[in-house]
C-alpha cells in the first residue's frame, strides 16, 4: 500500500513550524545572555553575536547596584506567602468540587464564579481595589499584595487541581468514610498524597506568576525597601538604560530562579498539567 504523498509532507511541515517557533523563543534568550557577559563597549559593535571577551563581573555589578540581596528576599516572601495561602485553599475548594460533590447546582455556580474570575481583566478593578486597600491600610505591605495574588491565582489553581482530583478512585474515599474518616481527613490523608503532582504544578505556575507580576506590585508597593524584583528591574533598566550589559545581567538574574525550578521539576510539571485532560 502506497502512502499518500501529502501525509509524508505533514511531519516535515510540522517540524519546520515547531523549529521556527522554538528559535523565536530561544534566540532572544541567547542574545540576552550573550549581552549580559559582554563588555559595555562591545554592545554597540556586536549586539547580536557571541562575545569576543567574557565579563562575568556584569552580574556582580548589577547585583550590587540593584541591591538584589534584599530584592530577592522580597520576591521570595511574596511567592512563599502566596503559595501558603493560595494552594491549600485552592486544594480544599477543588476537593469539595471534585470529591464531595455537594450538589450539581452549587458546583456549577462555583465553577461559573471561578470562570468569571479568570475572564475579567485585573486592570478593570485595580482602582477600586486600591481605594479599598488604602482604607484597610493594606497598601505598601506584603500582606496586602499576598491577598491580591492569592485571589488572582486561585481560580486557575482550583480548576487545575479539580481536573486532577476527579480521576481519583472513589472507592478509596468510601472505604475511608466507613473507617470513620471525616472530610478533612479524606483531603489531608488521601487526596493530597495522591494529588501531589498537580499541587506541585499549581505551585510552579502560581509562583512564576507572582515572581513576574508587575502591575499590582508597582501600584500597591511604593516603598523601595519592600519592592519585588519585577519593579526593581523596571527602575534599574530606566536608571541604566544606556548600559545594556547591566540591564541584561539583571534580567538574566531575574529569570534564572524560575528556570532552575522548572528544569528540576519539569517532568512533574507536565504530568500535573496533562493528567486532568482525560476526564473532566
Amino acid at each position: 500500500m502506497i502512502a499518500n504523498p501529502r501525509l509524508r509532507k505533514l511531519p516535515i511541515a510540522n517540524h519546520v513550524i515547531l523549529t521556527i517557533l522554538a528559535l523565536s523563543i530561544v534566540l532572544p534568550i541567547a542574545i540576552l545572555f550573550f549581552n549580559s557577559i559582554k563588555p559595555r563597549a562591545e554592545i554597540g559593535l556586536n549586539p547580536l553575536g557571541f562575545p569576543n571577551e567574557i565579563r562575568f563581573e556584569n552580574y556582580y555589578d548589577a547585583f550590587v547596584k540593584a541591591n538584589y540581596a534584599d530584592v530577592f528576599l522580597n520576591s521570595f516572601i511574596l511567592v512563599a506567602g502566596t503559595l501558603l495561602v493560595c494552594i491549600p485553599l485552592s486544594g480544599l475548594a477543588a476537593f469539595s468540587l471534585a470529591i464531595l460533590k455537594s450538589g450539581k447546582k452549587l458546583t456549577a455556580t462555583v465553577g461559573l464564579y471561578l470562570l468569571v474570575g479568570l475572564s475579567i481583566p485585573a486592570q478593570l478593578y485595580i482602582l477600586p481595589l486600591f481605594i479599598l486597600w488604602k482604607f484597610l491600610h493594606l497598601n505598601n505591605s506584603f500582606i496586602g499584595l499576598i491577598i491580591i495574588y492569592s485571589a488572582l491565582n486561585a481560580p486557575f489553581a482550583v480548576f487545575l487541581i479539580r481536573s486532577y482530583m476527579v480521576q481519583l478512585p472513589a472507592e478509596l474515599f468510601e472505604a475511608a468514610r466507613v473507617e470513620g474518616a471525616n472530610n478533612f481527613q479524606l483531603f489531608l490523608k488521601i487526596a493530597v498524597p495522591l494529588s501531589w503532582p498537580v499541587f506541585l504544578t499549581s505551585s510552579l505556575v502560581v509562583g512564576l506568576a507572582v515572581w513576574n507580576e508587575f502591575l499590582f506590585a508597582v501600584t500597591f508597593i511604593y516603598d523601595d525597601s519592600i519592592k519585588p524584583i519585577s519593579t526593581i528591574l523596571f527602575s534599574f533598566s530606566d536608571r541604566y538604560k544606556n548600559d545594556y550589559t547591566l540591564v541584561s545581567a539583571s534580567a538574566v538574574m531575574m529569570a534564572l530562579p524560575m528556570v532552575i525550578l522548572f528544569i528540576l521539576f519539569q517532568r512533574n510539571f507536565i504530568v500535573g498539567l496533562t493528567s486532568g485532560s482525560m476526564k473532566s
